[in-house]
């Protein structure tokens, strides 16, 4: 057990023949007891200082623990965002290229229609080109026909009988 300034205090020493001069030994002791006090104050307060020193340690090292902690988390939120941007990405291509696969597709039926309707269109032409020509080759028939031969005979004796007043 470590002396205290009491114990330095209230020592006594034997007296002998020739000893040490009281008065000195006392002033030197109670200079002893000042410097221990002060030595001993100034331990309680770097006690004091190194337990406050040790509480804010302890209370970084915990704000530290909780950054890193903070850190991860965020680290980790950020490659899940990452993460779950590619797949959106991914969705988002693959929608476009259904659409566009869908307007293809569409835009292909639609030129095969029209290519129906314009081989049905040309056919119905050349039908209708074929009927008119064979009506207009009817008619020329008619025209280059004997008929309107006689029918000119038959004016003209008409003209004849009524010229001799029949």
């Amino acid at each position: 057990m470590p002396l205290t300034p009491l114990d330095i205090h209230n020592k006594e020493f034997n007296k002998v023949f020739r000893g040490y001069d009281l008065d000195e030994v006392n002033e030197f002791l109670d200079q002893v007891i000042k410097d221990y006090e002060m030595v001993l104050r100034e331990k309680k307060e770097h006690e004091e200082k190194v337990k406050e020193l040790n509480e804010r340690l302890s209370h970084f090292t915990s704000i530290e623990e909780t950054l890193n902690k903070s850190i991860l988390v965020a680290q980790e939120s950020a490659e899940d965002v990452r993460r779950n941007a590619q797949k959106e990405a991914k969705l988002i291509i693959k929608e476009a290229e259904k659409n566009a696969d869908r307007i293809i597709n569409e835009s292909l039926l639609k030129s095969r229609k029209l290519q129906v309707e314009i081989d049905e269109l040309k056919k119905q032409s050349k039908i209708f080109r074929n009927r008119f020509k064979m009506l207009v080759e009817a008619q020329l028939e008619l025209i280059d026909n004997d008929d309107w031969e006689h029918l000119m005979e038959y004016e003209e004796k008409d003209k004849e009988l009524e010229e001799s007043g029949v």
